[in-house]
């Protein structure tokens, strides 16, 4: 079972100052006739009992404990909604756009130990790879020759292309590395601020743990999954050639990627159904794919916006950190001048530091998105709600369960 939770139930935050209690008879207005329309003897105010069978707590009535119906405390005043548990950083009910990104923002805050060990550690260690790899490795951009023919400009284009993407090869099994470690550790991170409870790196790690190859699989298989659909839809106009193959590739490259990104979408959920739920690569992608069904425009959105506003934050960092370093390497007259510059150790260095706190406020905000999204779907869906106040101890919700019983599948 699972020892890291993260779902939830309907319901609405109560209003500021509103306390449930139990509706009493209004008091009669004409208090000579009082005894007409009253029994002198009338319960003691403190003693209403619940339908559940136990007594309310003493006090006025608007301060009693309203009765529990099906698990769910009910709300105050005649049909009110039912006040949404807090235990965390989010309420116990379905989530809108704003919560989702503010609660993904309050783990950070309320836990930035923790969030930004992981963080800070994985982006350092995955840079300085980065920057090894860049200064040791990667051979030197080709020069194009401004002299050449139509055609043999066409050819130095192509191969350019290919040798950057044989060049980024290494950059990418190291952000991709980079990316498993800090998903599994947030996501625990994020289940377990959701029921308002500390976190060390420690504990992180040992949930994590167990799940990290099953990670890793997933982690491999979409990119893969995605290469592939491209390939099939762009290779008939590749092995065509001329006009008409360009025209057949753009036309099949680009519902290869509608497809792709339908299917990134469907499995989106898939990461955390696997850390949370300790399910297999196969199952959590089933489990995802369950979840999004019906809402994939609105996740979609969400995640696009997620991806907009992490952009928007890392070039607000990355581009004073590149100017400086362009400065302090080649010189910004060098940028100006349009020549392929040569970056040395101080623009490796200078750029990687902005990388590491771009890194450090991005990662968080992702990863935070992506659970509380598969929170918010299971809120939906499956009333987790329950589960989850009961394994926070909240009152009215049945007696406290273990993360393990409240984690279920």
């Amino acid at each position: 079972m699972n020892e890291s939770p993260g779902w939830a139930s309907p319901g609405s935050a109560p209003s500021d100052g509103d306390k449930p209690g139990v509706p009493r008879p209004a008091e009669p207005t004409d208090q000579s006739d009082a005894a007409s329309k009253w029994s002198k003897e009338q319960p003691p105010a403190a003693q209403w009992t619940a339908p559940s069978g136990q007594n309310a707590p003493s006090g006025p009535p608007q301060q009693q404990s309203a009765p529990n119906w099906g698990g769910r405390p009910q709300g105050g005043g005649w049909g009110g909604p039912p006040p949404a548990a807090k235990p965390g950083v989010i309420p116990l009910r379905p989530l809108g756009v704003g919560e989702i990104l503010d609660g993904a923002v309050s783990t950070l805050r309320a836990h930035w130990r923790t969030v930004l060990g992981i963080t800070v550690t994985v982006a350092v260690i995955s840079q300085i790879c980065d920057i090894l790899v860049q200064r040791y490795l990667m051979p030197a951009p080709a020069e194009l020759d401004p002299n050449a023919t139509a055609a043999e400009a066409l050819n130095q284009s192509v191969d350019a292309m290919r040798s950057s993407l044989v060049n980024s090869a290494p950059t990418f099994a190291i952000t991709l590395i980079g990316t498993l470690f800090t998903t599994a550790l947030l996501t625990m991170v994020i289940s377990r601020s959701v029921l308002g409870r500390p976190v060390t790196l420690a504990d992180a790690w040992r949930e994590a743990r167990p799940q990290l190859p099953q990670l890793l699989g997933l982690t491999l298989l979409l990119p893969l999954m995605a290469a592939a659909i491209m390939t099939v839809g762009i290779l008939p106009g590749v092995l065509l050639g001329g006009g008409a193959g360009i025209a057949l590739s753009l036309f099949t490259g680009t519902a290869a990627f509608v497809v792709v990104l339908w299917l990134m979408i469907r499995f989106s959920l898939a990461s955390p159904a696997l850390m949370l739920e300790r399910q297999s690569v196969m199952k959590a992608l089933s489990r995802s794919a369950k979840l999004v069904s019906g809402a994939w425009w609105r996740i979609f959105g969400i995640t696009l916006l997620t991806i907009v506003l992490t952009f928007i934050v890392s070039m607000i960092i990355a581009v004073p950190f590149g100017l400086i370093a362009y400065a302090a390497d080649d010189g910004l007259g060098g940028l100006l001048s349009g020549r392929t510059p040569e970056f040395g150790w101080p623009f490796l260095i200078i750029t990687g530091i902005g990388a590491v706190i771009a890194a450090s406020i991005t990662y968080p905000i992702s990863a935070g998105v992506s659970v509380l999204l598969y929170i918010d779907q299971r809120i939906r869906r499956e009333a987790l709600d329950l589960e989850l106040a009961r394994a926070a101890g909240i009152p009215g919700y049945g007696p406290e369960q273990s993360p393990d019983t409240a984690s279920g599948s």
